[in-house]
């Protein structure tokens, strides 16, 4: 009874050895799994961490390459170039968001690659700005000269004005002063006597006159003495008028039209007399076509555009 007490004894001491054996293996079993894994995630971790950080880097390349491009632009230098780098580096974004595998290195590299080409385009963009800041100064330059140069145009028209204004004046006191000396070298047809001349060729001097004996008008006036005028041919011009005012005219007799005051008007008769500046004695003959009506009448004396001298004579 003994024996058998001690060999269950025995046995159970047995198995709380193999158990405290394969709890302590257990043990040992759980605690190097539980490294395992906390090694695996501090694995993960880092790697999480490199593409994260990658991540970043590469959004902030985007960053500063869109700030290249729109200082290029401001600039003015050619963006083609950076817009394809922007494109391709946004190609290795979306291409690390979408990869299985954690391969940073590969976009390390390339990392370095857009840093390294940023770099250039700094120097580049130094250069623009340079550039840009010597076409500013220059500009100013321009526009400085360019002011100077307008105000000397103004100054040049406001004389050119002043110029012409002068010019203007002296014209037109050039132009007063040949019309005086015009008028002063006119002729005067002075002591003008109408005379009725009837059909057997004898001459009236009356102070008025009947129709029926008045054939032909005989105009006899006295031409002054003048130096200014010129010894020449002078074309002397007739204007009668009848009591309304009419010109008395017939194309048969030698009537026409001459300009007065830069306008056409009618006259009775003309005639070419030689001025001899003698104080000459000039008699005109108009042959009368028809038969004057009573009433008063006038007589207009025109040479070289100038009225020089007029009387009248009444018919009965």
């Amino acid at each position: 009874m003994q024996n058998e007490a001690q060999k269950k004894q025995s046995t159970a001491w047995a198995v709380v050895v193999v158990l405290a054996i394969a709890v302590a293996m257990l043990g040992f079993l759980f605690f190097q799994q539980r490294a395992e894994l906390t090694d695996q995630e501090a694995v993960i971790m880092e790697k999480v961490n490199e593409v994260s950080a990658t991540r970043t880097k590469l959004d902030s390349l985007s960053t500063a390459l869109n700030m290249k491009i729109a200082e290029v632009e401001k600039l003015g230098g050619d963006v083609e170039e950076l817009n394809k780098v922007k494109a391709q580096l946004e190609a290795d974004k979306v291409a690390l968001s979408r990869s299985k595998k954690v391969e940073t290195g590969k976009y390390l590299a390339k990392i370095k690659e857009y840093e390294t080409y940023l770099t250039e385009k700094d120097t580049e963009i130094a250069r623009l700005r340079e550039e840009n800041q010597l076409l500013a100064s220059s500009n100013d330059s321009l526009n400085t000269q360019v002011g100077s140069l307008r105000s000397e145009r103004e100054v040049l028209v406001q004389r050119q004005t002043e110029l012409s204004d002068s010019v203007m004046t002296y014209t037109a006191q050039n132009k007063e002063l040949s019309e005086k000396v015009n008028r002063a070298a006119a002729l005067k047809a002075q002591n003008l006597k109408v005379l009725a001349v009837n059909s057997r060729g004898k001459a009236k001097d009356n102070d008025a006159y009947k129709a029926k004996r008045v054939d032909k008008l005989k105009l006899v006036f006295d031409l002054p003495e003048n130096p200014l005028t010129r010894q020449e041919t002078k074309d002397i011009y007739v204007r009668v008028l009848d009591p309304e005012g009419a010109v008395i005219s017939d194309d048969a007799t030698g009537s026409g039209e001459f300009e007065i005051n830069g306008q056409e008007t009618k006259f009775t008769s003309r005639e070419s007399v030689a001025y001899l500046n003698n104080n000459q004695k000039v008699e005109m003959v108009y042959d009368n076509s028809s038969q004057l009506r009573p009433g008063k009448y006038s007589v207009e004396l025109y040479a070289e555009g100038y009225r020089i001298g007029g009387g009248n004579f009444v018919i009965r």
